[in-house]
């Protein structure tokens, strides 16, 4: 069994717990006030390289310095899972497509839903940008770490893509 570190990040956008072991980061968390409450949030006494470089690359990201991360990652799930995670890697910095062009580019259309689902399920939040995924038609929608954080990272993107202006 592999032992597992964490620690806390305070962003622009909240409280973010990252965790891991020495070998790949298997989270990337947006805090909940009710999470926040319940928590010691106390981080591991020692942390391994691939975590900090983690919080340093988070850091770069929020400052708009870094725009693709190169952390080592991992998440359990099935490999209906793997493929939608990994599928999310190839959506560029600064962009969105529809759950529909997500579930297209997999290679199924009828699986919108279970796409859905699974972006749901996505646990390493902006490294595994599951935030760049919105409705067909161009709204919001679902986002674990609240929409309102979803729309704050898209126009984050979009401001160090293409200049001040908002996506939404």
């Amino acid at each position: 069994m592999q032992t597992l570190f964490c620690t806390y990040y305070h962003s622009p956008v909240g409280i973010i717990r990252i965790g891991g072991t020495d070998r790949f980061i298997s989270e990337v968390h947006f805090m909940l006030e009710e999470e926040i409450a319940l928590s010691d949030m106390t981080p591991s006494l020692v942390l391994p390289e691939v975590i900090r470089d983690c919080v340093d690359q988070l850091i770069e990201y929020f400052q708009g310095k870094r725009k693709n991360f190169t952390v080592a990652v991992y998440q359990d799930g099935t490999d209906f899972q793997q493929i939608v995670w990994n599928e999310l890697l190839a959506i560029p910095f600064g962009k969105t497509i529809s759950y529909l062009t997500l579930s297209k580019r997999i290679g199924d259309p009828k699986a919108i839903r279970a796409v859905g689902t699974t972006n749901g399920k996505n646990k390493i939040a902006v490294i595994v940008p599951c935030h760049r995924v919105i409705g067909s038609n161009a709204e919001l929608t679902g986002y674990a770490g609240g929409l309102w954080r979803k729309k704050w990272l898209l126009d984050h993107e979009m401001k160090i893509t293409y200049g001040v202006q908002t996506l939404f």
